[in-house]
Order: C-alpha cells, then sequence, then structure tokens
C-alpha cells in the first residue's frame, strides 16, 4: 500500500480523536459549569443529603469530624459528585452522538430513547433510596444502638456510605433496560427470562444482599424492585424482541421433541 493510502487511512481516525477530544472538553466543561454554580451552597447540599439521617438521631446527638479538613473538602466532594450526576444526560447525549454515526438507522431510533430511559431510571433508584430507603435503613440503625452508646456519624463516612447506596440503587434500577438489551441483542429470549422468573427473584435478593448493609430492610427494600423492574423489562422487551426470535424457537422445541422422540424408540421396540 502507497503512503497515500496509508494517509487517507488515518485521516479519520485522526479526525475522530479530535472529536473524541472536544466532546470529552465539553463534558468536563458543564461539569465544571455546575460546580462552580453550586460551589457557593456546598454547605447547604450536605445539610440535604444529611437529612434522613438527622432526624433519626437521638437529641443532643450531631454529626462530627474528624479529620482537620474535612469540613470543608467533604461538602465540596459532594457537590463535584452532584455536578456528575446532573450531568449524566449531557454526557450520554456526548456518548450518543460519537457512536450514531457508526449505527444503523433503526440502531439510531432504539438506543436514544434507551439512554433517556436508563437515566430517568438511574436517578428513579436515587430518589427512591433517599425518600423511601434511608428513612427506614437511618430509623432502624439509630434505634438499634447497645446501651450507653451515642449516635455521632462522621461526615465524611456518612457521604462514602450515601454515595455507595445511591450507586448501588441507581444501578438495580436499570434492570429494566438490561432485560431489553439482552432481548434486543438475541441473547436470550423474553419467554426464556421469563421461565426463569425464579431464578430471577433470587438473584434480586442476592443482589441486595451484597449491595446493601447486612439488614434485612435495605435488602429487600433492593430486592424487591428490581424483580418488579424486571416484570417491566419483560412488558416492553416485546417490543425489541427480534422477529425470527418465535421461529427460532419453535425450531428449537421441533429439535428438542424429535430427540426425545428418537430416544424413545428403543425402549417401544423391546
Amino acid at each position: 500500500m502507497n503512503s497515500s493510502g496509508l494517509q487517507d487511512e488515518e485521516q479519520p481516525f485522526i479526525s475522530h480523536l479530535v472529536e473524541l477530544r472536544d466532546r470529552l472538553l465539553r463534558c468536563i466543561l458543564v461539569v465544571f459549569l455546575l460546580f462552580f454554580a453550586m460551589a457557593f451552597y456546598a454547605n447547604e447540599i450536605y445539610a440535604y443529603l444529611a437529612g434522613p439521617l438527622l432526624k433519626h438521631m437521638p437529641a443532643g446527638s450531631q454529626m462530627i469530624a474528624i479529620e482537620v479538613a474535612s469540613p470543608f473538602l467533604t461538602p465540596f466532594k459532594l457537590t463535584v459528585v452532584v455536578a456528575i450526576f446532573l450531568a449524566a444526560p449531557y454526557i450520554l447525549y456526548q456518548i450518543w452522538a460519537f457512536i450514531a454515526p457508526g449505527l444503523y438507522r433503526h440502531e439510531r431510533r432504539l438506543i436514544l430513547p434507551l439512554m433517556v430511559s436508563s437515566s430517568l431510571l438511574f436517578y428513579g433508584g436515587m430518589a427512591f433510596a433517599y425518600y423511601v430507603v434511608f428513612p427506614l435503613l437511618f430509623g432502624f440503625i439509630t434505634t438499634t444502638a447497645p446501651q450507653g452508646v451515642t449516635v455521632m456519624t462522621d461526615i465524611t463516612q456518612y457521604l462514602d456510605f450515601v454515595l455507595t447506596i445511591f450507586l448501588a440503587f441507581g444501578i438495580a434500577f436499570e434492570a429494566p433496560i438490561v432485560t431489553i438489551l439482552l432481548v434486543w441483542s438475541g441473547v436470550v429470549s423474553r419467554r426464556t427470562m421469563a421461565e426463569k422468573r425464579p431464578y430471577i427473584i433470587v438473584l434480586a435478593f442476592v443482589i441486595g444482599a451484597v449491595l446493601t448493609p447486612p439488614d434485612v430492610v435495605s435488602q429487600t427494600l433492593m430486592a424487591v424492585p428490581i424483580w418488579l423492574l424486571f416484570e417491566l423489562g419483560l412488558v416492553f422487551a416485546r417490543f425489541f424482541e427480534r422477529k425470527d426470535e418465535p421461529v427460532r424457537e419453535s425450531l428449537l422445541e421441533q429439535g428438542q421433541e424429535i430427540d426425545r422422540h428418537i430416544e424413545r424408540q428403543p425402549d417401544e421396540s423391546e
């Protein structure tokens, strides 16, 4: 291959790298602008996040800071995370705009709604954790403290804990998207997933046990939504199922029936 051919191949690759760089810079700029706009309200944002715990703490107790710089750094760390979460739809749009030219038309029509739905479900999981899980969880934890132990949580450890819960519930609420993608890609059929429902329920409780603190309340509050969202994913998966999937399943069933018939033939001859 001559040098002009190599240059022709390198130019599209370099242009893609330039486009990727530009989109990453846009994402970083949006996150920075959101962070700058909220930085002056960092303490108020942290106070709002700590609300579910403060409401259930015993009278006279309060949150503490065991590190020298944590009263300053912890609220700003939270503000950075909030900025990233708020910028998530824009970041997903930049990802979509980067990969869209390489997709077929029907793929573009499907992926964009899935991105929007995944963002809404992720935010829904975080909202469910804050308004439903946290009040029950912190109410349970603060009432089970041994006698003589005063509940006074460190602000940094509390932030790490709630961010982990937010992330866990946000990911768990993506169950419908995962179900739809598995059916759409042809990895598994909707009928097969429906038949495996008991295993999915057990898996939901296992995920709840792994991703949440070791108490029954938070585990159940995660497992039940995962199961219900899986059922919701099955409902919408019928619109994404491949047209040849029923035919393929019918052929597989016929092949299995023939195999069973062949296996029974020696017994019948005897």
